[in-house]
């Protein structure tokens, strides 16, 4: 093994490592924008709310991301109306296409991690917030939904960087993200040893960022959520304390 090679390789995959973090950034957040209603919707109780949420989250978490991509990329061409609309000005781009069928992939798995913190917040926590008369939207906003997001963000986290190694496979379409640089620097060098190595060191240094932000996210709400435990705990002592507190004789009560 060349180490030397190794270390002059990494520069030169530094353009297609700024392609992926694009593609990854791009595809998790309109994934996520996308998984947030249909979350909701999911975990609906009316047929027609939830049933085509569940179609729509079975077709692409059981067909594989691959299959997707080129169903887009390949498909969408031999339709004659998108062909002949404005759309084909988008469908045309290889990059344009695996952003359409990452983040779709992304939020159907997004919505299924959401569904679960939904139904994981405590029963309680939702008739209190109907006890004080929130709305649906008000009480969605305020209790359901941070308490999911706290609930489901390790699993979140691992999605993540799935999507990060997803995006490998947008090479098959010609784009040039960082496998695809690396593909292209083994036919100039014959070394692929090295270079793939080179790249997997990047995917690695890509994972250990993201896994720190999250795991910071994580203690960060602990902390939130520690802090708001111990100011309850200290009120329902006060209260506790002034309830038992014995009554002086001569005492008039109010």
């Amino acid at each position: 093994m060349n180490l030397s090679l190794i270390l002059d390789v990494l520069p030169l995959l530094a353009d297609g490592m700024i392609l992926t973090a694009k593609l990854t950034t791009v595809s998790i957040i309109l994934g996520a924008f996308i998984a947030l209603p249909l979350s909701l919707m999911r975990t609906s109780s009316t047929v027609f709310l939830f049933v085509p949420v569940l179609v729509y989250t079975f077709v692409f978490r059981g067909t594989p991301l691959l299959v997707q991509l080129f169903l887009v990329y390949y498909g969408a061409g031999q339709i004659d109306w998108i062909r002949s609309s404005a759309a084909w000005v988008i469908l045309r781009e290889p990059f344009w296409c695996a952003l359409i069928a990452f983040s779709l992939n992304h939020a159907a798995y997004t919505t299924e991690i959401l569904r679960g913190g939904i139904r994981a917040v405590p029963f309680g926590d939702v008739e209190a917030a109907k006890a004080l008369g929130m709305s649906y939207a008000l009480r969605t906003r305020r209790v359901v939904l941070p308490a999911a997001i706290r609930l489901a963000l390790p699993a979140y986290a691992n999605e993540v960087v799935l999507m990060l190694k997803a995006s490998s496979l947008a090479s098959t379409i010609t784009l040039m993200e960082l496998t695809g640089s690396a593909r292209k620097i083994v036919a100039q060098t014959f070394s692929p040893y090295e270079v793939f190595i080179s790249a997997a060191l990047i995917y690695l240094g890509i994972t250990l960022v993201i896994s720190h932000v999250f795991a910071k996210f994580e203690r960060h709400l602990a902390k939130h959520q520690q802090r708001n435990s111990q100011t309850g705990n200290s009120r329902l002592a006060e209260m506790t304390a002034t309830i038992r507190r014995p009554r002086l004789p001569g005492s008039v009560s109010r």
